[in-house]
């Protein structure tokens, strides 16, 4: 049987190092999961006041037809004879 080395090399890695990198990395990420939060909060402003917008364009076309009926029975009720 060949002949093996009694220690094992150590093949760990200074724990104090990783913390300092892993501490950037982590930064990073929350960095960046901030800047993907902002976007939806952005998005769902923008939805909003489309949304918003829609249903005031919506009110208005409606109470234009209205007002359009209206009218078109006004002219119809005035040219029917009695």
């Amino acid at each position: 049987m060949p002949d093996t080395p009694d220690t094992i090399s150590d093949t760990t890695t200074d724990k104090r190092a990783d913390t300092g990198a892993a501490t950037l990395q982590d930064g990073a990420a929350v960095d960046r999961i901030d800047a993907a939060i902002a976007r939806i909060e952005a998005a769902i402003t923008a939805r909003a006041r489309s949304s918003d917008s829609l249903a005031k364009r919506h009110a208005a076309l409606k109470a234009r037809m209205a007002e359009a009926v209206a009218a078109l029975d006004d002219v119809i009720t005035r040219g029917s004879p009695n």
